[in-house]
């Protein structure tokens, strides 16, 4: 049986930008990654305070998200981060519940 392809991240991300303004929420651009294969970051509110959430290998092999860093940290983080992968992705989300939106654009991974 063959896997199927993963989509694209460009496609992954207009996906959540236009899930996240149908729900009424606000997601924007903070950094352009790659088209094709760039590696997608997310930065949300939780209790009031900034989150970046990023994807991460688990023990069973597939992905999911886990926060990296919170409140005061995230702009260092960021900039790290894109030090590193100039093609990862960083995407702002304004809306409650973001993490079910992450969460969902992971689905078939």
């Amino acid at each position: 049986m063959t896997a199927l392809p993963r989509l694209v991240s460009r496609v992954r991300v207009g996906a959540l930008l236009r899930r996240v303004a149908a729900a009424g929420g606000f997601a924007t651009v903070l950094a352009h990654g790659d088209d094709e294969a760039g590696a997608i970051a997310v930065v949300t509110r939780e209790a009031g305070q900034e989150v970046v959430l990023a994807a991460v290998l688990g023990a069973d092999g597939r992905y999911g998200f886990a926060a990296m860093a919170s409140g005061d940290e995230v702009p260092a983080w960021t900039a790290r981060a894109r030090q590193r992968d100039p093609d990862l992705w960083i995407i702002e989300l304004d809306i409650p519940q973001a993490g079910q939106f992450v969460a969902e654009m992971l689905a078939g991974d």
